[in-house]
């Protein structure tokens, strides 16, 4: 684990210099933490690097049921890669390394992993939250986790890499995790896309089939536009062609119709009649998966 400002590096650190404003009146130094072993079923702290972590966390979560639960609202950000360091940098708050004083990633860390996954979270919708602001966490010079696998910059994404609302799930539990998570589900056909300002902009044919409502209106299925942030340079298999129908999921942000998942209706795939018979007595986890919908925690 690489620290910054560490005294090995020639600097003295003095461990009250610095107090974090995400964790008002010292709440750290008034109690004392306990070292537990990560659970493996912490999914996205598994293999960080460590074995122990500290409780409470850095995030204020005081039990480890609680961090657990918090934590796998990240797993898909994980999953997409879009910075080497992001499980580093999450588990340094979530799952902090167990040491005899509370130390922070650093800020340039925070920046670079906020540069290359920001833009991944726009896409479906969400702001990179105000509880991971960058301007929290204390500057290189002082003693905290610094960038260690990337570089300091901002990972460009691979110019090949589809987009992220065209990745597919295979398996019918994949699916319906996605529709659990998603405002709503449709089953239609694409009249026309278009592309400005960096998006997708899907118009649905005029016949279309609800499969879950959600919060839409009646002008929102009778004149349905979805939009693909983030999604005009980078690829999309589904779409190369615009024949025949479409399952799409999607969430409603600011009156927009974002899309988060597409696929080509395939009336003989036995996963996904299996996913869109059986969506609604899928066993939807309280805490949606961030990247599928789910709500500000």
């Amino acid at each position: 684990l690489a620290l910054a400002g560490s005294p090995g590096g020639g600097q003295h650190y003095d461990y009250y210099g610095w107090q974090p404003e995400i964790l008002p009146h010292g709440r750290f130094y008034g109690r004392e933490a306990q070292c537990l072993d990560i659970p493996p079923d912490m999914q996205l702290c598994r293999d960080v690097g460590y074995k122990r972590m500290r409780l409470p966390n850095l995030l204020e979560h005081e039990t480890m049921a609680e961090a657990k639960q918090q934590a796998s609202s990240w797993v898909p950000l994980l999953a997409k890669q879009c910075h080497t360091d992001t499980q580093l940098f999450l588990c340094s708050l979530f799952a902090p390394v167990c040491l005899d004083r509370p130390v922070y990633p650093c800020r340039s860390l925070c920046e670079v992993v906020r540069d290359s996954c920001a833009p991944v979270m726009e896409s479906y919708g969400f702001p990179w939250p105000e509880m991971l602001h960058c301007g929290k966490f204390p500057s290189d010079h002082e003693l905290c986790i610094a960038v260690q696998f990337g570089n300091s910059k901002a990972t460009p994404p691979p110019v090949s890499k589809i987009c992220t609302q065209c990745e597919m799930e295979h398996k019918a539990d994949g699916m319906m995790e996605q529709m659990c998570s998603s405002d709503f589900v449709v089953k239609m056909r694409i009249k026309e896309m278009t592309e400005e300002n960096g998006e997708r902009r899907l118009v649905a044919a005029q016949k279309k089939k609800v499969l879950k409502l959600g919060p839409l209106k009646r002008k929102d299925t009778k004149k349905m536009v979805l939009h693909m942030r983030n999604a005009s340079t980078c690829p999309c298999p589904q779409l190369d062609s615009l024949s025949g129908s479409f399952l799409v999921m999607g969430r409603k942000v600011g009156g927009r119709l974002l899309l988060l998942a597409i696929y080509p209706w395939q009336k003989h795939n036995k996963e996904m009649k299996f996913a869109v018979k059986f969506m609604f007595s899928y066993p939807c986890p309280l805490y949606h998966p961030l990247l599928y919908g789910a709500g500000q925690h």
